[in-house]
């Protein structure tokens, strides 16, 4: 990383995105600050310690894969829809082990960008508009949604980073 892009401040101190409400900006600077720090402290790991898995704790492959694809359903639910069995397939599968480096970075990549996509489309709308989640069709909100897909992704972007540094000591 460059001397310049070290000091930057954190996206949601660069001003940008002022066209986007403030709940749907947020929601966006937490992702641009998910990938900023996903790809500083996980990319240069090896295949063999993105799914590697210390003390038994999950693997930096699946915090990864987790953060792709549960935007997609978190996002789906913003949208009043409902999951499809891809999506569900997807789920069963993020933790199964040998995920490849460049496949996982490039799922991930193309996540976030749809879902910065879907997040700009979902602002405009009104947040306290009712939304339904899961099998039990938890009540919540529209700006509930979105503001869980800010905190869900950083809170697996955490753990990943944890266990990326927890790897690479070894």
């Amino acid at each position: 990383m460059s001397e310049a892009k070290a000091s930057l401040p954190e996206p949601w101190l660069h001003g940008t995105l002022a066209e986007t409400p403030t709940v749907g900006r947020a929601v966006l600077h937490a992702l641009q600050l998910a990938k900023e720090d996903l790809w500083k402290w996980c990319y240069g790991l090896s295949e063999e310690e993105l799914n590697e898995r210390p003390g038994g704790i999950a693997s930096v492959a699946f915090h990864l894969r987790h953060i792709s694809r549960s935007l997609d359903r978190l996002l789906t639910y913003a949208e009043d829809r409902v999951l499809d069995e891809t999506q569900l397939a997807l789920l069963k599968s993020e933790s199964e082990p040998g995920a490849q480096h460049q496949a996982t970075f490039t799922e991930l990549e193309q996540a976030l960008q749809r879902s910065m996509d879907r997040i700009r489309a979902l602002a405009m709308a009104e947040l306290e508009a009712l939304r339904r989640v899961g099998k039990k069709q938890l009540p919540t909100t529209l700006g509930g949604l979105l503001v869980h897909v800010a905190d869900h992704t950083q809170r697996h972007a955490g753990q990943a980073i944890t266990t990326a540094r927890l790897v690479a000591r070894r």
